[in-house]
């Protein structure tokens, strides 16, 4: 079952000879747009707390 297993993995994850073919992704926009993301979290974390709500972390 092992062998099995492991010749699927290898067909699912694409490593099977065969490269991704989706669009490239510019890594500089996605990376900005995460900054702006963990700001605004970090903001509106600090927000709740002064006011005494609870955070929006689990």
């Amino acid at each position: 079952m092992k062998p099995a297993i492991a010749e699927r993995a290898a067909d699912v994850s694409g490593s099977a000879g065969q490269s991704l073919s989706g669009p490239p992704v510019d890594l500089k926009a996605l990376r900005a747009t995460i900054g702006q993301l963990t700001q605004r979290n970090d903001f509106l974390e600090g927000a709740f707390a002064r006011a005494g709500l609870p955070g929006t972390k689990r």
